[in-house]
């Protein structure tokens, strides 16, 4: 009993010190490390948490005692009609058994619901995420899911579309099933999934998969972001590709902007001296309308948090030495303060030593415009796609069945990084195998690689934002290049289809691709219910289109004549 309440007392220790933790890293990495942190402003620290609060009804974890009075299959034919709401037109041309059922069937849709908190990562009929090390020393692909606490960026929905009326004119209540809960600031919950594949090591990778959405949720909360869903936000129409721009302080992500790039500059040098990041608006506003001087755009957070946290990853690793003996002798926990990991005197990113490699990272998050959840058939929602490196996403379309890439492959051989880099990366060579790489490296985009941050190898993501339909989509896949490099498409998006739930999914897309791969690599992938799942295998042929040469790929992967060729 003593050693479990001493259990407690340490995670809620961690818990409440996450923010100091914080503090301490931009204070550290700050120009002026000498300011006090005492005498700094201390904001509300947002909460990334691996679990999502939904309603469920009383009745589904106790009976409920109020049961209709009437059975609603002995009701006549004239009777059984859906119940929506709707008074009768003419009390006469109701029945009483109907107006008896109608009234027991308004009691429970409108009992009281039960805040339910659900394990993300245990829902395996919503998320499903699996990663194998294959035949690699180690596993350096690591993934997050969870809800962020950032504000909704989703388009506000058409007032037709979330106020129905009775008759009479009169609002009908709001459904309070199949709904999920609000977040403090009273909008819908943001979900998101991360999948980073490291390379040289795991350092890089597992610092993105434990600090990359505090960064994100911390430039939020420094600019002041407002929800989309807010009057004050302003929505293109449906058929513009301009951004949906949320009120924010202008001044102060002009400000982090400026310092962010002149860093990069001095720090950094290189390709970084001309640098403009192509989502930063902080220059040129004078000539511009003012009415988007107090808007921002989600892409501009996002691109500033990569680029935020790629330096910082940078610095903690200059900071540090190459093969020092002496710190090698040292404990682990010479530098803590007060026996607290989060109290140090030097930066622990990336452990003890210098990391010099670095990982990819791609990231999905989902902002819905109503309380109803992104995998439910009814709702419209929003993706946000942040993509640096060789990692995968893809949409399965429920009208067509087919695989929609998110991400492209950030390599010497795409044309765009190819132009962007020629006046930098004067070495492009091409390996044995037939691929172009750059200074030994086969991203062109990445964070950590300190090495090779002069000749552009840059951490700017890929940005893509798509407004999906109710329905419109089955489910969204993320996969490391393990098995992107194997796997066709249309391949993992087939195997998906044919399992039950998304945890059965990205189960079968990494054995499969573990099984026919001739490289071995770490493969991960995460699955994704989307709207649509219930008819996954409607669109199209089904999984029949790639059905056939994925068996004649395991027999040939299990043929024992395969080592001789």
């Amino acid at each position: 009993m003593i050693l479990l309440a001493v259990r407690r007392i340490g995670r809620v220790w961690t818990s409440a010190d996450r923010y100091s933790s914080a503090l301490l890293r931009a204070r550290y990495y700050s120009s002026d490390l000498a300011s006090p942190i005492g005498q700094s402003t201390v904001k509300k620290q947002p909460q990334f948490h691996d679990y999502f609060v939904t309603h469920l009804p009383s009745s589904s974890l106790h009976p409920d005692p109020r049961g209709p009075s009437a059975p609603f299959h002995k009701l006549p034919r004239s009777a059984s009609v859906p119940h929506t709401g709707d008074t009768p037109q003419s009390p006469a041309s109701a029945s009483a058994s109907y107006q008896a059922a109608s009234a027991s069937y308004q009691a429970l849709i409108d009992r009281e619901t039960t805040v339910v908190r659900i394990p993300l990562r245990s829902a395996k009929h919503h998320f499903g995420a699996v990663t194998a090390r294959g035949t690699r020393p180690a596993n350096e692909d690591t993934y997050q899911a969870g809800v962020i606490d950032i504000p909704a960026f989703a388009k506000r929905p058409p007032a037709s579309l979330t106020i129905k009326r009775r008759n009479n004119g009169e609002a009908l209540p709001k459904p309070r099933e199949s709904r999920a809960a609000e977040t403090a600031s009273g909008d819908p919950q943001v979900f998101y999934f991360g999948v980073f594949d490291g390379h040289g090591g795991v350092d890089c990778s597992a610092f993105l998969r434990d600090y990359l959405h505090e960064y994100i949720q911390d430039a939020a909360v420094d600019i002041d972001l407002k929800s989309s869903l807010q009057p004050g936000a302003e929505i293109p129409p449906s058929n513009s590709e301009l951004p949906v721009m949320q009120e924010g302080n202008r001044n102060k992500i002009g400000d982090l902007e400026k310092n962010l790039v002149q860093d990069w500059r001095r720090i950094v040098g290189g390709y970084f001296k001309r640098f403009k990041p192509p989502n930063f608006a902080y220059h040129g506003l004078e000539s511009k309308d003012p009415s988007i001087l107090n808007h921002i755009s989600i892409e501009e957070v996002m691109e500033y948090a990569f680029l935020r946290a790629d330096l910082d990853f940078l610095k903690a690793q200059a900071a540090k030495r190459d093969n020092d003996l002496v710190q090698a002798e040292r404990p682990l926990n010479d530098d803590e303060i007060f026996h607290r990991p989060s109290m140090t005197r030097s930066p622990k990113i990336g452990g003890p030593s210098r990391f010099k490699g670095g990982s990819t990272g791609s990231i999905a998050m989902i902002s819905t415009p109503t309380p109803t959840p992104f995998w439910h058939p009814i709702g419209p929602s929003s993706l946000l796609v942040a993509h640096v490196g060789d990692t995968r996403m893809l949409l399965c379309s429920t009208l067509t069945g087919e695989a929609i890439p998110l991400t492209s492959n950030h390599h010497p051989s795409s044309p765009i990084e190819a132009s962007r880099l020629r006046r930098y990366a004067a070495t492009f060579v091409t390996d044995s195998f037939g691929e172009e790489r750059m200074s030994g490296l086969a991203n062109t985009r990445a964070f950590g690689d300190m090495q090779s941050k002069r000749i552009g190898v840059s951490a700017e993501p890929e940005l893509k934002r798509i407004e999906m339909g109710p329905a419109e989509f089955s489910f969204l896949v993320m996969v490391s290049d393990g098995i992107s490099g194997t796997l066709l498409d249309q391949e993992i998006v087939d195997i998906v289809k044919e399992s039950r739930t998304p945890e059965q999914g990205a189960r079968d897309v990494v054995n499969f691709s573990t099984e026919v791969t001739k490289e071995g690599d770490n493969a991960t992938c995460l699955v994704i219910r989307l709207g649509g799942w219930e008819r996954r295998l409607e669109g199209g042929v089904g999984s029949l289109g790639t059905k056939e040469s994925r068996e004649w790929r395991r027999q040939d992967a299990t043929d024992p004549r395969r080592s001789r060729t």
